[in-house]
């Protein structure tokens, strides 16, 4: 004999109605998933006096097991601010005149940890030109070709984004 019940489930502030088919020995099984029908916010929590409330966590997009991490739907993310990250806090780089050859770009955003190299000096395919820190992690930034560095457009402890000009080589 088996018996169907339902369910209303939340996941991740997400409400979801599911069906559950309770087997003769087996246990149970779910039948079939459906998001439930506007679910009602559930009550605020009660504010002591002369406190601030914390923010709510942002709204997931969807289960988990959709493919792959439920991700934070669209709006503004909180983020923290720390002094020298951010374009905020960088100051804008004047265009200038690079000289001709192959542009070193930022694969990454990081900091400039090292500069390896000065204009005029001779690199071959492969040297380091720039250590860039992101995450923790140091990656080198090496010459794509052999030739005269023409040009280094960051110093050490520079704030660099993805794809900012590190170095031209000729």
């Amino acid at each position: 004999m088996t018996r169907t019940r339902k369910f209303r489930v939340t996941v991740d502030g997400e409400t979801f109605e599911v069906e559950v088919e309770e087997l003769a020995g087996e246990g149970l099984g779910i039948l079939s998933t459906a998001p439930a029908a506007a679910p009602s916010p559930p009550p605020a929590p009660p504010v002591a006096r002369g406190s601030v409330p914390s923010a709510a966590p942002a709204p997931r997009t969807g289960p988990a097991s959709a493919g792959g991490p439920a991700r934070p739907a669209g709006g503004p993310r909180a983020t923290t601010a720390r002094p020298g990250a951010g374009s905020a806090e960088r100051p804008a780089r004047a265009p200038e005149a690079v000289p001709a050859g192959e542009r070193v770009e930022a694969p990454l955003p990081g900091t400039v940890v090292a500069v390896r190299v000065a204009p005029g000096q001779e690199v071959k395919a492969g040297e380091v030109l720039v250590i860039l820190e992101a995450m923790k992690m140091q990656n080198e930034i090496v010459s794509p070709r052999g030739g005269k560095v023409a040009a280094v457009t960051v110093k050490k402890g520079d704030t660099v984004a993805l794809g900012d000009l590190l170095a031209v080589v000729e």
